[in-house]
């Protein structure tokens, strides 16, 4: 990449040079030739002017050197001229000269004995009936021999400039790239290490700085997600084992008694564990499949991913009465509800949160749990409420976390395993929706806060 850049670089910079060069040399070149043009004409003019006033002097009072001036009559003859200029040939063939308008002319040097190309303008001078024109040579040596100066200059200039930028150009792009190249070897170093790490963050205030701290963000992230996978796997498997410990230790006793196995009381004890161990894997397949819908979510449109699953209108109030008659002991009670509350969701989901949140309000409340769907602006708050110890305000976030028990040893005997609640927080958000515990003095409120859709029989 740093070769490629400096390639890249030095090519620009080779192509603009020698454009601007070329620029140079031409607009030199035309400012140049103005110059011997306006001199040449300012000759001319001061030769006219003594034309006209008939006193003309022989010889014609110019500097000798690089200029020759000619007075020319209408038939081609030379009236007066300067020292070194030729009396008797006009510098201009007689079919070229016109005696009515200025002109600009190249001829040889050599056909007026000066080097190099000469510039030759003509200025009329005269009265009607004798016309005459006055020609001025200016040798254009001087100017050509500038331009190759200029010429070289460039020509060596620019390829030698080329060549010392282009070395400025490496060092820079690799004094730029090197915080790339500092990124690459921690990123190396941090995968070739099990525990992690960060990447260097340079000091410079610049993208690759940003650049840096947002891979420092996301290998955070994927520490955390891979620290909360390392816990999630060994708390699984610490659930799975109980019950398997369980039905292997029973099958065991009972093998060791022999006849005197009371087996229906060793059917009913593994029936449970079977029945615990088949609600973990049920709990555990769907957090999977929360996690799958919640990872497509990030990447598309959540609106998208519930056109992937059986969504529809849901009446939260015919739900919340079918899930509470399934728990007559102790009392759940529903309150009645303004009228039908209907949300956007899928039924099996949603069913699933509140029998979540009245299961767990039934074990641990003291006497009864209260139900009641309300609705409150574009949204319907359903509300689990119990009686029982409650949440300490510290641990109600904690809660929701996987496998989370703030009475381990009551929570496995009474056949929890931490998931309910998880599992709840996780099906409400797919749902667009919050969830939220408070004190109920005393006691715990669960409030669940789903988005409203129309009565669609209104």
């Amino acid at each position: 990449m740093r070769g490629r850049l400096t390639l890249v670089s030095v090519l620009g910079l080779a192509v603009g040079l020698a454009l601007g060069g070329l620029a140079l040399l031409s607009v030199l070149g035309h400012v140049l030739q103005r110059s011997v043009d306006a001199e040449a004409f300012q000759t001319a003019d001061a030769v006219a002017l003594l034309a006209a006033e008939d006193a003309l002097p022989d010889p014609l009072p110019v500097a000798a050197g690089q200029v020759r001036v000619q007075v020319v009559d209408g038939q081609g003859r030379v009236r007066a001229a300067s020292i070194d200029a030729d009396r008797l040939v006009p510098m201009l063939p007689v079919d070229r000269i016109d005696h009515a308008t200025r002109q600009r002319a190249f001829v040889r040097g050599e056909r007026l004995g000066l080097p190099g190309p000469v510039r030759v303008v003509s200025v009329p001078a005269g009265t009607p009936t004798d016309p005459l024109t006055v020609l001025v040579g200016k040798s254009m040596a001087d100017v050509n021999q500038g331009a190759k100066v200029v010429r070289f200059v460039l020509l060596v200039g620019i390829p030698l400039l080329v060549v010392i930028l282009g070395g400025v150009t490496w060092r820079g792009v690799g004094a730029t790239l090197r915080p790339v190249e500092a990124l690459r070897s921690g990123a190396e170093e941090i995968t070739g290490r099990a525990n992690g790490g960060r990447l260097p963050v340079p000091a410079s205030q610049d993208e690759i700085h940003r650049l840096a701290v947002t891979l420092n963000d996301m290998l955070a992230r994927l520490e955390a997600a891979r620290a909360r996978q390392r816990a999630f796997l060994a708390n699984a498997a610490h659930e799975l084992r109980s019950p398997l410990t369980n039905m292997r230790t029973e099958l065991e006793v009972a093998g060791r008694l022999g006849e005197r196995t009371d087996w229906p009381v060793v059917a009913r004890d593994l029936l449970a564990d079977t029945e615990r161990l088949s609600r973990l894997v049920d709990d555990l397949l769907l957090l999977a499949r929360l996690d799958e819908a919640g990872h497509a979510g990030a990447v598309a449109p959540a609106r998208a991913v519930r056109g992937r699953r059986a969504t529809g209108p849901v009446e939260l109030t015919e739900l919340v009465r079918a899930v509470a008659a399934r728990f007559p002991s102790p009392p759940v009670r529903v309150l009645p509800a303004s009228g039908p509350q209907w949300t956007v969701g899928d039924p099996d989901e949603l069913h699933r949160v509140v029998t979540n949140l009245i299961d767990n309000a039934v074990r641990h409340c003291r006497s009864t749990v209260v139900i009641e769907v309300t609705a409150v602006a574009a949204a319907h708050l359903v509300t689990v409420t119990d009686d029982g110890p409650g949440i300490p305000a510290a641990d109600r976030e904690r809660v929701f976390d996987r496998f989370t028990r703030l009475d381990d040893a009551r929570d496995r005997d009474a056949g929890g395993a931490g998931l309910g609640l998880a599992i709840v927080r996780e099906l409400v958000r797919l749902h667009d929706g919050t969830v939220r515990l408070s004190d109920a003095g005393p006691g715990l409120r669960v409030t669940v806060c789903l988005p409203a859709l129309p009565d669609p029989d209104a």
